[in-house]
C-alpha cells in the first residue's frame, strides 16, 4: 500500500510538471506573434519607476520632464519625481545606483553616454530591474527597449534641405556629444550625405558636446574666419539655437529668409522657440523630435516589461517600427517630421501644445 502511495505520488507530480511546461510552452509561444500582439504576462508590473533625465537646460528636456508625469499617469506607472544628472555621465550612474538602493522596479532612463551607462545596466540586471533607454541607444548593457528616433534620418533630412536652399558654399554642422551615438549619427549621416549629393557644399565642423556656450564661442571664431557661409544644420536646437541666433546677430548676420544675406538653418528637436524662429523667418526649418512620445512610450514599455512582456521587430500601431540595433537591443523608431514654414501650425506637432 505504502509502496502504491508513492508512484501515485510521482505519478501525480509528473503530471503537474507536464502541465507547468506546457503552460510556459504556451507563454512562449504568445511572445512570438505580431509586434503589436506578441508579449508574455511575467507578473504583475506593479512598484515605483524612476525617471532619469540627462539635462534640463535645454527647452526640450524640459518639456519630456513635464510629460513624464502626465503619461505615467495616463499609461498607469507609479513614476518618482524625475532625477536631473546635469549633463554628468557618472552623476548619471550614481543617479542609477541610488534609484536602485530605493528599491525601484523599473528605470526609464536617458543616456548621456552610450558607452558610459553601461555601467549603470549592469547595476539594475543585477538586481532584476527592468530598463527602458529614451533618445539615446546604449552600445551595450541590457535594457527592454530604446525609445527613440531614427538619428541618421535626422542628418540625412538637414543635409537635404540644405542641399536644395544652397547650390554651393560653406555650410557648418554644430554638433553634439560624439561620445553619444546620436551625435555619431547625425554628424556622420550629414557629413556622409552631403559628400554623396551635394559635392558643391564644403562641411565645416564645429563640436560642441550640446553646450550652449562651447557653440556660440566656436561659431564665433568659425564666422570670422569664414564669414561667407550659407547654411548652419544645428544638431540640437534646445541648446543652440539661442546662442547661434545670438551670434549671428551680433555680427550683423542675421537676416530673415528671403532677405539678401539670409543664412539657411536647419535644426533638430522641434521646441516651440524653433517654430517661432521659423515664423519669423529666422531659421528655416527642423525636424521634430517628439518629446511627448518619449515620455509615452517610454512610460509604456516599462510598464510591459516590469509584467514580463517582449516585443519584436515590425511595424508598431503607433506609427512607428521596431528594429533590432546591431548590439542585439530593440528600438521603437518614432515618426519625427520635417518642419517648415509650410507645416509649421500643424496642431498635431507636440511644440505647438506646449503651453
Amino acid at each position: 500500500m505504502a509502496g502504491r502511495n508513492v508512484r501515485n505520488t510521482r505519478i501525480a507530480s509528473r503530471a503537474v510538471r507536464a502541465a507547468a511546461a506546457a503552460a510556459c510552452a504556451t507563454l512562449v509561444l504568445a511572445a512570438c506573434g505580431s509586434t503589436k500582439d506578441s508579449v508574455s504576462s511575467g507578473g504583475g508590473g506593479t512598484g515605483k519607476v524612476g525617471v532619469i533625465l540627462p539635462l534640463l537646460t535645454s527647452p526640450f528636456w524640459q518639456s519630456y520632464n513635464d510629460y513624464v508625469p502626465k503619461m505615467a499617469k495616463s499609461e498607469g506607472v507609479d513614476a518618482l519625481k524625475t532625477v536631473n544628472s546635469n549633463s554628468d555621465p557618472s552623476q548619471q550612474i550614481t543617479d542609477i545606483n541610488n534609484q536602485l538602493n530605493q528599491g525601484v522596479k523599473g528605470l526609464v532612463v536617458a543616456p548621456l553616454d552610450s558607452a558610459a551607462i553601461a555601467a549603470g545596466l549592469d547595476q539594475a540586471e543585477r538586481k532584476g530591474v527592468p530598463v527602458v533607454a529614451v533618445d539615446v541607444a546604449p552600445e551595450k548593457g541590457k535594457v527592454a527597449m530604446v525609445v527613440r528616433a531614427n538619428n541618421v534620418a535626422y542628418g540625412e533630412k538637414a543635409c537635404e534641405y540644405l542641399g536644395k536652399q544652397i547650390p554651393s558654399g560653406k555650410v557648418v554642422q554644430i554638433m553634439g556629444d560624439l561620445a553619444s551615438v546620436n551625435g555619431r549619427d547625425r554628424s556622420e549621416a550629414f557629413r556622409t550625405c552631403v559628400q554623396k549629393n551635394y559635392p558643391k557644399l564644403k562641411v565645416l565642423e564645429i563640436p560642441a558636446k550640446w553646450e550652449s556656450d562651447t557653440a556660440a564661442s566656436k561659431l564665433d571664431t568659425l564666422l570670422n574666419a569664414n564669414p561667407d557661409i550659407k547654411g548652419i544644420y544645428m544638431q540640437a536646437g534646445g541648446v543652440y539655437l539661442a546662442p547661434t541666433l545670438q551670434t549671428l546677430k551680433s555680427k550683423g548676420m542675421l537676416k530673415k529668409a528671403g532677405q539678401a544675406g539670409h543664412i539657411t538653418i536647419v535644426s533638430n528637436d522641434g521646441i516651440p522657440q524653433e517654430f517661432d524662429a521659423i515664423r519669423k523667418g529666422e531659421i528655416d526649418a527642423t525636424v521634430s523630435q517628439p518629446a511627448d512620445a518619449y515620455a509615452k512610450y517610454g512610460m509604456y514599455y516599462i510598464k510591459a516589461a516590469m509584467q514580463g512582456k517582449t516585443f519584436q521587430t515590425g511595424p508598431t500601431d503607433h506609427d512607428s517600427e521596431i528594429v533590432k540595433l546591431p548590439s542585439g537591443i530593440l528600438e521603437d523608431q518614432l515618426p519625427a517630421p520635417l518642419v517648415t514654414k509650410d507645416n509649421v501650425d500643424d496642431p498635431k506637432l507636440w511644440g505647438n501644445t506646449v503651453k
